[in-house]
């Protein structure tokens, strides 16, 4: 699904949005907050929009935070095809814990999420269990403000697009 879901905002809108809904994030789950003071960056998507009948898209658009500084925009996508109808709305907080895996991901046109084996999706159960001071993966990703009547959130099949907003 291409970017036009949110190609209207601006870079000031998509950047407070973004770092409102990280604040957000950190306020409900003391973990995000934890890991966030160790990651090396954080790529936020305030809103994603998922909606389908069968074959279904999503779309959103949010930063690249490297020492709390907005460093580049971008767009995540992804298309599905299943038993699925519906439309929703949620956010991601993806948080990069060393440099190499943060370069990987933000330095070519694009990153297949969802097919990166170095990402871990944290849920309230894993979230839970979590401990800090033993984080060994390359990154964590924290899902949020789900609102609508899709079931499930996935990175499977979502790729990152920089996008260059005005």
């Amino acid at each position: 699904m291409p970017s036009q879901v949110m190609a209207a905002s601006s870079a000031a809108e998509i950047e407070a949005k973004s770092r409102a809904a990280l604040h957000q994030l950190y306020a409900a789950n003391p973990k995000a907050a934890a890991i966030g003071k160790r990651a090396k960056g954080i790529m936020v998507f305030p809103k994603i929009i998922k909606g389908g009948f069968v074959i279904a898209g999503s779309s959103g658009d949010g930063v690249l935070l490297v020492n709390d500084k907005v460093t580049k925009f971008f767009n995540i996508s992804s298309a599905s095809v299943g038993l699925q109808a519906g439309a929703q709305g949620y956010g991601y907080a993806l948080f990069f814990m060393n440099n190499e895996k943060l370069a990987e991901a933000t330095s070519n046109e694009s990153w297949d999420v969802g097919s990166d084996p170095n990402v871990v999706m944290i849920d309230k159960g894993a979230a839970a269990e979590l401990d800090t001071t033993t984080l060994n993966k390359a990154v964590y990703a924290f899902a949020f403000g789900q609102k609508g009547l899709m079931a499930g959130i996935s990175l499977k099949g979502s790729r990152t697009k920089q996008i260059h907003p005005k």
